[in-house]
């Protein structure tokens, strides 16, 4: 039995997921929360499986409950609710420690799929806003690799090999001077402080064997 708090402002809104959740044989709804005060305090008096916490509460909003619940009980499972496909939102909500983000306009069989999931510890992003959160990841995940440009990955590579400076400006048709700059540059970007790192982090990212 999966053992649900709900927390929503609006009490039409829990009415609703209510009827949806409860008329499940492996769910059961054990509380109600109308803000994020008193999500935080059931969740701590009544221990649930899954919280399903709207985004946007009066007193505290669904981010800050959802930061206090994973900072008193770290094993807390919660999935988010919101209107907002913004990206802004997903994110903020999953760094404080959702494992879910619904909208709440989706079909009632994608609302009971991310109860469940999220009840087994898995996942789960409403598909409306898995672009949103993947155009997000991009944008503020960068590799280290990507910091550098194609002509100091080059470089990179063939320092990572052994070859020396000198050996470098001769295959490349560059001044020893470039090359030394192109190797500071290349150090200062990947924040590496000897050859030795070099050459690991050049194994780590695949450019040598």
């Amino acid at each position: 039995m999966i053992r649900i708090l709900l927390a929503d402002d609006h009490a039409m809104v829990r009415q609703g997921f209510r009827m949806i959740l409860s008329s499940q044989p492996d769910m059961q709804i054990i509380g109600e929360a109308g803000n994020g005060k008193e999500a935080v305090e059931m969740t701590e008096k009544l221990l649930p499986d899954v919280i399903v916490m709207d985004v946007a509460m009066p007193e505290l909003n669904g981010i800050e409950a959802t930061r206090k619940i994973i900072a008193a009980l770290p094993r807390s499972r919660i999935l988010a609710l919101s209107m907002h496909k913004d990206s802004v939102y997903v994110r903020e909500i999953l760094r404080a420690g959702a494992r879910g983000y619904l909208l709440k306009d989706s079909i009632d069989s994608d609302l009971l799929a991310a109860v469940r999931a999220v009840a087994k510890g898995e996942g789960y992003l409403s598909p409306a806003v898995s672009d949103a959160v993947l155009t997000d990841y991009r944008k503020h995940v960068t590799a280290p690799l990507d910091l550098l440009t194609s002509r100091e990955r080059e470089v990179l590579q063939m320092i990572a090999v052994g070859k020396t400076n000198k050996d470098v400006a001769n295959e490349l048709k560059l001044s020893v001077y470039t090359v030394d700059a192109h190797r500071g540059r290349i150090m200062e970007k990947l924040n590496l402080h000897s050859t030795g790192e070099l050459v690991r982090f050049a194994v780590r990212n695949g450019l040598i064997d």
